[in-house]
């Protein structure tokens, strides 16, 4: 697939708790076709652990940020 489905953009972050939600949520990213960009970042609110994890879809062989992903609209 040359694009990502549903008209997602090519790059996105996903952020969340870290909690068996946000596991499945970056789960089904993957199943959709993205890949992982580099690790995860964690934080501590005070009360919860916050994660955010940087998926990215490659584009005719190109990475995400040749292929314009800086200037779309992240979800």
């Amino acid at each position: 697939m040359a694009n990502p489905p549903d008209g997602l953009p090519v790059y996105r972050v996903l952020t969340g708790p870290d909690d068996s939600a946000f596991c499945r949520r970056v789960s089904e990213a993957l199943d959709l076709g993205y890949r992982l960009h580099e690790g995860p970042a964690v934080t501590f609110d005070g009360e919860r652990v916050i994660v955010a994890q940087a998926v990215v879809w490659d584009v005719e062989g190109q990475d995400a940020n040749r292929a314009g992903a800086r200037h779309r609209p992240c979800s």
